[in-house]
Order: structure tokens, then sequence, then C-alpha cells
């Protein structure tokens, strides 16, 4: 299975609320990189292993979010460094107002497993919809 499959799934996983499966395609050192322009972020943002990234960043969403969902519009495959482009949508809470945000992953890959996750979104969208 290549990279990009590993990683569709993935998304498919975190669709279904399967975080384990998820967790299955990362390194246990994974260094993710989540956009600072959100309320849970702490410090940099960057979280490091499945366990920080779950309580750090996966647990807060449906805190923050009702029915809150990724559009994937496109990947660019560059074999171990992947790009997805789509959007963010769903409820703000704290305003409970829908949104629809520009999103942006990239993430690499070593050794058939996910090592690096940048995340680029139009928080301003989400926060202000």
């Amino acid at each position: 299975m290549s990279n990009l499959e590993k990683l569709k799934q993935g998304y498919k996983d975190f669709a279904a609320g399967n975080v384990e499966a998820v967790l299955g395609i990362w390194q246990p050192d994974i260094i993710w990189d989540e956009c600072k322009g959100f309320p849970f972020v702490e410090g940099d943002g960057i979280y490091v292993g499945g366990k920080a990234i779950v309580e750090g960043v996966f647990a807060h969403i449906p805190e923050y979010y009702d029915n809150f969902t990724i559009e994937i519009d496109d990947f660019v495959d560059g074999g171990d460094k992947i790009v997805m482009v789509g959007h963010y949508t769903g409820t703000w809470k704290p305003t409970g107002k829908k949104f629809k945000a520009n999103v942006m992953h990239a993430w690499i890959f070593v050794d058939g497993k996910a090592s690096n996750f940048f995340q680029a979104a139009d928080t301003a969208i989400i926060i202000n919809p």
C-alpha cells in the first residue's frame, strides 16, 4: 500500500471515529504542528506522539465543534511528502454559526508511516464565520 493510500484510509478512519486505526499509520514519535489560531492550542502548537495529539487536539474537536468534517478536494502525492487540500466544515459551538474554511495538511512519511504533520487553516473563518 502506498503512502497516499494509507493517508486516504487514515482520513476515512478519522471520519468514522476510528482513532486507533489513524494512530496505526503514524510513527510513535510523530511531530504534529497544529495551526496556532485555534483556542485549544497550547504553547507553540507542536505535539509529539499520538497520545499528546489525541489529548491536545482530537479531544477538543467535540468541545468546540458540531458536525466537524474534513472535505478533501485533492492530494498532491510526492511519495514520502503528501499534501491534502480541502475544507473544514461544521458549526463553531461558541457562536452557533456554520463555517467552511480552507485547510491544507502537509505530511511527511518515513519508513511507510507518517512522521510529520503541518496544518494551515483559515481559523478566522472558523471562529468568526
